[in-house]
């Protein structure tokens, strides 16, 4: 017996002024972040059109409860940074602190992503595998990649959740490192 396929109904694009409003309802239904390319053609637009939407839609939500986060073409729809401890106590969450270790390990990542775990050695003088599986583990960290060097050792960068731990909208929000400190991180000649 053949089954006969179920034509999925056209649904036309947006028009250009309910893009953003769109887009919106597609990232508050999303559980996780989308990228630019499954926004796109869910709406049934273009990259370049969805690319001006976000943007359009970041600008508007500066000053709301909510706020839009990007991370590469990845792009989530979070909780404003100030919102979060009414968030927290509304939902009963403990905010676990990181120890010391791990906030040095996730800072050297932070700003020197992609980072192998013996650059990362390197910087803080000590060993850092417990800190860096610690930040793995609450998935502030993940493996990147691997080095084109002589064993090839994984590579470590930030995740979408590490922008959310620290209410940032994207890795470039960072704040500057000042020249003390990059020295102090190992600014000149560590790998």
């Amino acid at each position: 017996m053949k089954m006969k396929r179920r034509r999925q109904k056209r649904i036309p694009p947006p028009p250009a002024e309910r893009l953003a409003a769109m887009l919106e309802s597609l990232l508050f239904v999303a559980d996780e972040p989308l990228e630019l390319g499954v926004l796109a053609r869910s709406l049934g637009v273009s990259r370049a059109h969805t690319e001006e939407a976000v943007e359009g839609l970041t600008k508007q939500c500066s000053d709301r409860g909510v706020r839009i986060q990007r991370n590469g073409d990845l792009v989530q729809l979070v909780t404003a940074p100030e919102a979060a401890p009414y968030v927290e106590r509304f939902l009963g969450m403990d905010h676990q602190r990181l120890s010391r270790a791990a906030l040095e390990s996730l800072a050297v990542i932070a700003y020197r992503q992609p980072v192998t775990r013996s650059a990362i050695d390197a910087i803080r003088g000590v060993d850092s595998d417990r800190a860096v599986a610690t930040l793995m583990a609450r998935g502030l960290v993940q493996e990147v990649g691997r080095a084109s060097t002589v064993g090839r050792p994984l590579l470590l960068g930030t995740t979408v959740r590490f922008l959310e731990y620290f209410g940032l909208e994207r890795p470039d929000d960072l704040p500057p490192l000042s020249e003390p400190e990059e020295e102090a991180q190992g600014g000149e000649g560590v790998p």
